[in-house]
């Protein structure tokens, strides 16, 4: 036994030490904070107000770690075991948001996406070479190992994912469940908490929130056109406009907050909203009069719930046709650099596009939570509780605050 393993409620021995005995354990690994932020905000709720189940986190750690993954997990509760541990363990259910290290884990596998849907925007892979072939996700490679399928259960967005997998890994055909988007169901659960989330954001009456979405890369919004939030800034009138910034959690990860503050600092304190990773961008996209964005999942949550959207930036040569990035690029306008910002600020997307779009994230509007519980507790070989399963408004937003010194 590693000096690092911690004496928490799972392992041989763990009835001698729990209160509440005989639980099903469930596993949630945590590679990066973009999967940490989908698990605890949008899954891990719905097995609260059961004692019948106990749930620990684990960090993957294969020599390479991102950043501030464990300390998103404890900020939240979350008791942590080492991955060295958790990979000795069996579990009743295990639940990821991603391909990391999937292989390494014991126990019925719920694989989630952690973004807008399983199907891939980017054309090719970040980790492919230069001579790579385009991908579309759900790949033999990611979803098998040595010819076994592991997850027992791949959550799907749409019906349109079932046909992809029917393609890309006909073996894993049988594990498909189509539950929706649950991040997209709270979004739209928000919408009636807009004036709230205004007003937490200090938006005026009758004021205007410009959002810029970003997600991570060179290639994105804020890795393209770094000055974008303070071009804003000089050009919105103050009294009426607020400007917010939606940073990818990636993006924090690498770099560091205390960067992202640096490179913002005076940006902050002109009164940019920066909105921290772990939570608050749906409730600011929500809340928001216009966002500009890029290729990434928030960018096509904003355009699916009818938030106008225009695009800061857009990787055309990277972007697989057919993705959700593509069906975003051919309903919203592009801002040109070189013109004034206010005026290129869109209007409404028309009912019909937002609709269109939404209807391209999830076939299953308002319903993920009810098959989210229900699949992770078919797994769990336990029958569900008798409440429903609610879908939440998200919390009001909390932008970082000036730096005091």
């Amino acid at each position: 036994m590693s000096a690092r393993w911690i004496r928490g409620p799972v392992g041989p021995d763990a009835d001698r030490r729990v209160t509440v005995a005989g639980c099903r354990t469930v596993l949630v690994v945590v590679p990066h904070p973009a999967a940490g932020t989908r698990l605890l905000s949008d899954v891990v709720p719905l097995l609260r107000d059961d004692p019948r189940v106990q749930v620990v986190f684990s960090v993957t750690d294969t020599g390479q770690r991102w950043h501030g993954t464990e300390d998103q997990v404890r900020a939240r509760g979350g008791l942590v075991v080492p991955w060295d541990q958790a990979t000795q363990l069996d579990f009743d259910l295990v639940l990821a948001a991603g391909y990391n290290d999937i292989d390494q884990v014991r126990g019925p596998l719920l694989l989630l996406p952690h973004g807008a849907g399983n199907l891939a925007s980017r054309r090719y892979s970040r980790h492919a070479g230069p001579g790579a072939l385009p991908h579309t996700g759900l790949s033999r490679e990611s979803l098998t190992r040595r010819g076994r399928v592991l997850p027992a259960a791949i959550g799907l967005s749409h019906e349109d994912e079932v046909a992809a997998l029917r393609t890309s890994c006909p073996e894993a055909l049988h594990t498909a469940v189509v539950v929706g988007d649950p991040c997209l169901d709270r979004m739209v659960a928000s919408a009636p908490l807009r004036s709230r989330y205004r007003e937490a954001l200090g938006v005026p009456e009758d004021g205007r929130l410009v959002t810029v979405s970003s997600t991570w890369a060179p290639d994105s919004a804020f890795g393209s056109r770094p000055s974008l939030c303070r071009a804003l800034l000089d050009e919105l009138p103050a009294e009426r406009y607020r400007v917010a910034l939606v940073l990818h959690p990636n993006a924090w990860a690498v770099h560091g907050r205390w960067q992202v503050r640096a490179w913002l600092h005076e940006c902050i304190e002109a009164g940019l909203l920066v909105i921290p990773p772990e939570e608050g961008w749906r409730a600011t996209v929500v809340a928001s009069d216009h966002v500009l964005g890029d290729h990434g999942s928030t960018t096509q949550y904003a355009a699916a719930i009818g938030t106008p959207v225009a695009l800061a930036s857009f990787p055309d040569g990277n972007v697989r046709r057919g993705s959700l990035a593509d069906a975003v690029r051919r309903c919203c306008p592009r801002v040109d650099p070189t013109r004034p910002l206010l005026p290129q600020l869109p209007a409404a997307v028309p009912g019909s596009g937002a609709s269109h779009l939404a209807g391209l994230v999830s076939s299953r509007p308002g319903a993920a939570a009810v098959e989210l519980r229900r699949t992770m507790y078919r797994l769990l070989d336990l029958p569900e509780p008798t409440g429903p399963a609610r879908v939440e408004a998200v919390p009001a937003p909390v932008p970082l605050r000036p730096d005091p010194t």
